[in-house]
């Protein structure tokens, strides 16, 4: 499951949280400090490993 990172319009909580795919596309997740559904996505880098030595 991927890590998304938002921020709280309401509050400007960063946080972070894990979603499949289907539940990022679907609803706006809760910030977790002031309980608000109005948070923004940020863009963020990501992490890939491989299993091959290079």
């Amino acid at each position: 499951m991927p890590l998304y990172e938002y921020q709280c319009k309401e509050c400007g909580h960063n946080f972070s949280i894990r979603l499949h795919i289907e539940e990022h596309d679907k609803k706006r997740p809760k910030c977790p400090k002031c309980g608000s559904r109005k948070s923004e996505h940020k863009y963020s880098a990501f992490f890939a490993k491989t299993a091959k030595k290079s």
